[in-house]
């Protein structure tokens, strides 16, 4: 208890300390601008000031939000370990050509020390022997049951939904085929459940392959973008995406919104809204972690996030009522617009701004505009990371790759992002992209 007080008086003043350095260089960066006296400079600094002072808020916020909810921890884990119920748990592993990772996948799942759960497979019309590996652990389970089902190719949506229709839990588990899971996991979302108001529970994502530069700085964002955000939002049980790699759901809920949909590419983003819509909960198990493989080349990361974001639009896009439905379900309503900030406000802002200053520190001579901007995001992105660090076991040398995280990894996903947004909007088709395996579980 002790030495959770003195971390959390750690994070307060290092972040007071970041707010005060924070606050050195915008009042610097303004003062840049207001020299160059030129009327369409300073409404162009006015939008970008108004832009930096939501971006910091929001990181702010959920920073607090985050540390509030870690501080509570004992308190909940306590309570939910008092009224804990031992559901049956039936684990969902889709999966479509993953013959290089899915033995690691399953043998983290039959080592779980949760014991009362079924794992089931479903290969969703594999081209490769990924049903053979698979079978193979269920003739050889060591006390766990397990299941695999072959079916004709029809997504990952219907095959989940295959896999939930075949289980006899009353908790569904779905995880990735290329997730390997911590042996807690399993034991500690379950327990959320103990809440009737709970549909869901996220867990915490970590990036495996960390090999090079590129996977190196999506494991810094998957620590300090997804796990730190989710934590965030958890104070609220308003987790907005239940993450592919690991997730839980009350089957009951599921049943009640109609199961996946396969309808976007983000089928994880819409089950989530649709829960949300119907006025449940959904917490996040900070403790409960899988580790994923992440793309270890750029354009196969680009595609990946291609296809997030037009996922994540088209769910928004299904669910456009609720944007203006604040009065009657906020919840919902807050949800939708904070994932229309984060996809498409954000990323078409940062990219604008990004090329103005440029513009500005080239033709008028003021190069420090470029220095400033950057240090702003930087500061911001490795206070996340020391935050992230500190509450978690992420090794201390990715505080460093926040100097690289601004300067070359966001500006090339909001890239992205803006490609993919304006391709949703004229209804390009395109196709799921699935990566290839390394098999670096």
């Amino acid at each position: 208890m002790v030495k959770k007080i003195a971390k959390n008086s750690l994070i307060i003043f290092f972040n007071i300390f970041i707010i005060l350095i924070l606050g050195y260089l915008i009042f610097n960066f303004y003062n840049t601008f207001h020299k160059l006296n030129n009327s369409l400079v300073e409404i162009s600094i006015t939008i970008i000031l108004i832009f930096t002072f939501i971006v910091i808020l929001r990181y702010l916020l959920l920073l607090f939000f985050s540390a509030l909810k870690i501080i509570f921890k004992t308190a909940d884990e306590s309570a939910l370990s008092k009224n804990a119920t031992n559901y049956k748990v039936s684990v969902i592993v889709p999966a479509y050509n993953e013959e290089v990772v899915i033995s690691k996948s399953i043998k983290s799942l039959i080592e779980q020390s949760y014991s009362n759960l079924e794992i089931i497979v479903v290969d969703d019309g594999s081209t490769d022997r990924t049903s053979e590996v698979a079978k193979y652990y269920e003739k050889h389970p060591k006390n766990k049951t397990v299941k695999v089902f072959r079916k004709e190719n029809g997504g990952k949506a219907n095959a989940i939904n295959f896999g939930i229709k075949h289980s006899t839990g009353e908790l569904i588990m779905v995880v990735d085929a290329d997730s390997k899971l911590d042996k807690n996991a399993v034991a500690l979302m379950q327990q959320h459940f103990a809440n009737e108001n709970i549909a869901a529970v996220a867990g915490s994502v970590y990036v495996s392959n960390q090999n090079n530069m590129l996977t190196k700085l999506q494991a810094l964002e998957y620590i300090e973008g997804l796990n730190m955000v989710r934590n965030g939002q958890a104070l609220l049980k308003l987790v907005n995406i239940i993450p592919g790699p690991i997730g839980m759901f009350r089957k009951k809920a599921l049943y009640e919104v109609g199961l996946y949909d396969d309808d976007t590419y983000a089928e994880d983003c819409d089950v989530t809204l649709k829960l949300i819509t119907k006025g449940y909960k959904v917490d996040f198990e900070s403790d409960a972690v899988a580790y994923t493989e992440a793309p270890e080349h750029l354009l196969d990361l680009i595609k990946q996030r291609y296809r997030w974001t037009r996922g994540i639009l088209q769910a928004i896009k299904k669910h456009k009522r609720l944007l203006w439905d604040i009065r009657k379900n906020p919840a919902a309503s807050f949800t939708m617009w904070y994932m229309l900030f984060e996809s498409v406000f954000w990323p078409f802002m940062d990219v604008w701004t990004n090329l103005f200053i440029l513009y500005l520190a080239i033709f008028s001579g003021f190069s420090i505009l470029i220095f400033y901007w950057w240090s702003i995001f930087t500061v911001l992105d490795m206070a996340g990371a020391m935050y992230c660090i500190l509450v978690t076991n992420e090794r201390l040398s990715l505080v460093f790759y926040a100097i690289f995280y601004r300067l070359y990894f966001i500006g090339i996903i909001n890239v992205a992002k803006i490609f993919s947004t304006i391709e949703e909007w004229f209804g390009i088709k395109m196709s799921w992209g699935k990566l290839e395996r390394k098999g670096r579980l």
